[in-house]
């Protein structure tokens, strides 16, 4: 399969692609132009949540360091995703929480800010 660029049309990109016979051309290029959000899913990931952090030296480190990092990815999407339902006035499909989240949004990257406890209460829980 060869895709033509829209902005350049003397550029060509060519895909290899496998599937079952009957696959229609439309669908073909469904799949190959989801790489594209793929690839910018795993760059997020790299940014936000040290996917290319590791320096382990087996599988199961590496593994794990890599599903730690995309459910880092996945959880913050998901916030990010709430976020901006709400600032578009959207419902809600869950309740809203009853405190706060931690989780605070500065651009494109996401901090988590722990609160301490005052230690005038005495209401506040210690274990």
């Amino acid at each position: 399969m060869a895709r033509r660029s829209l902005s350049d049309p003397s550029e060509l990109a060519y895909y290899l692609a496998y599937a079952p016979v009957g696959v229609e051309i439309a669908e073909l290029a469904r799949v190959a132009d989801s790489r594209w959000a793929t690839e910018e899913c795993f760059q997020a990931a790299k940014n936000q949540c040290g996917l290319d952090e590791y320096e382990v030296r087996g599988y199961v480190g590496w593994y794990r360091q890599i599903t730690l990092a995309m459910l880092a990815h996945a959880f913050l999407t998901v916030l990010a995703a709430r976020a901006l339902d709400t600032a578009k006035g959207a419902a809600e499909t869950t309740p809203p929480a009853s405190s706060p989240s931690p989780w605070q949004r500065s651009g494109a990257y996401w901090t988590l800010s722990c609160p301490t406890p005052d230690p005038t209460r005495t209401d506040n829980c210690t274990h």
